[in-house]
């Protein structure tokens, strides 16, 4: 394409900003995808521009929008300190599995949509001026799902944050075990929960943020091992789903079965926090939990 046709083309499209003349919820006609995004919840239209600088939340009920695992990160660390780590590692096909389609074209697929090598994201960063190793799992990424890389990803977390005395902090959403890997992804919530373990023995603090859905493999492991558990409002966190547990028990559910509301009431997690909070609450429990960095003759 030449210049001449690329600004040509750059005219005849069009553009829009936050319009405060426009009626609520008929943004108008023609404008281009993505501007625009309905909230699942109160039902009304909404600019994307306003939804981002909200992080992703509805700015009038509150919902909270699903988040790519590098957004996920940069809501909760300090501005512009993540140094991701163990890039390198994929997922091979061991078992060659087959149903409906090859493993390995799913993971093609995966890894052409969202441009990651698999569904954990992990690094180092810092948060409220606390050392600690950080990660996110990506749902996009064949449901966020733990095979053997997300598993050896989750361990060398915690592996890398004893040897250098960091805090660990995980924000986690899965569906479970990666079926397609068979026992060896079941091998991860033993790897991963040993590896949590060993943390803990060193005295350093685990923090998991468990985001909508969390389920499975990845609930019965490593996400509910942490010191301090927190939940996105909205998030959905269990092992078995809803409609499984019903037809498994033969009975109906109650109201917000599952929901982090309810597991606050129960005692499994320890508050629900806005997005919003995430940083300033996870930094406040480093700021009681990070042991003193000359107990350890640490640098830190």
């Amino acid at each position: 394409m030449s210049i001449n046709d690329w600004f040509k083309q750059r005219e005849g499209r069009r553009y829009t900003v936050s319009a405060p003349g426009c009626p609520e919820g008929k943004p108008g006609d023609g404008l281009p995808d993505g501007v625009w995004r309905s909230c699942p919840q109160c039902k009304r239209t909404l600019y994307q521009g306003d939804v981002a600088r909200c992080l992703s939340v509805c700015p009038h009920c509150g919902h909270h929008f699903e988040l790519i695992a590098r957004d996920r990160i940069d809501a909760i660390i300090d501005p512009e300190s993540f140094e991701e780590i163990d890039a390198t590692l994929t997922s091979t096909d061991p078992l060659r599995f087959s149903a409906g389609k090859p493993y390995g074209a799913t993971l093609e697929k995966a890894r052409e949509t969202t441009c990651m090598t698999d569904a954990a994201l992990t690094g180092r960063a810092s948060i409220g001026g606390h050392p600690v190793v950080v990660g996110a799992t990506d749902f996009r990424f064949v449901g966020g799902s733990m095979g053997s890389v997300v598993g050896e990803r989750i361990a060398r977390a915690f592996d890398l944050a004893r040897d250098e005395r960091r805090g660990v902090v995980l924000v986690v959403a899965s569906g479970g075990a990666r079926m397609q890997e068979g026992i060896l992804s079941l091998m991860q919530m033993a790897k991963t929960s040993a590896a949590a373990g060993r943390l803990a023995q060193a005295g350093l603090p685990y923090v998991s943020v468990l985001v909508n859905p969390t389920y499975g493999g990845v609930t019965a492991s490593f996400a509910v091992l942490a010191d301090v558990i927190f939940a996105e409002p909205g998030a959905m966190v269990g092992f078995a789903g809803p409609r499984l547990v019903e037809q498994t028990i033969r009975r109906s559910l109650p109201k917000g079965f599952q929901s982090a509301t309810s597991l606050v009431e129960h005692g499994m997690i320890d508050d629900v926090v806005p997005r919003i909070e995430l940083h300033d609450r996870v930094a406040m429990v480093l700021d009681y939990l990070m042991p003193d960095a000359a107990v350890w003759g640490g640098d830190l």
